[in-house]
């Protein structure tokens, strides 16, 4: 008399554990700090150090920016 009883039980474990992981994949996302705002900020200044060694930018340039940058 079980019938499909047993195969929603099964199913009914399915779902937290989908959650759990999904909880744990959101705070390892976030602990590995590529949402932080000053991983950006170091990005943004790896970048104008770049196009200064390349010549792109002029000196005077490349300090207004920074300047801005920090």
């Amino acid at each position: 008399m079980m019938g499909g009883y047993g195969m929603m039980s099964g199913f009914g474990m399915f779902i937290p554990l989908l959650l759990i992981g999904f909880v744990i994949y959101v705070a390892f996302r976030l602990s590995n700090g590529s949402y932080s705002i000053r991983s950006r900020e170091n990005n943004a200044l790896d970048i104008l150090d770049e196009r200064f060694a390349k010549g792109e930018i002029s000196e005077e340039e490349y300090i207004h920016k920074k300047k801005i940058l920090r």
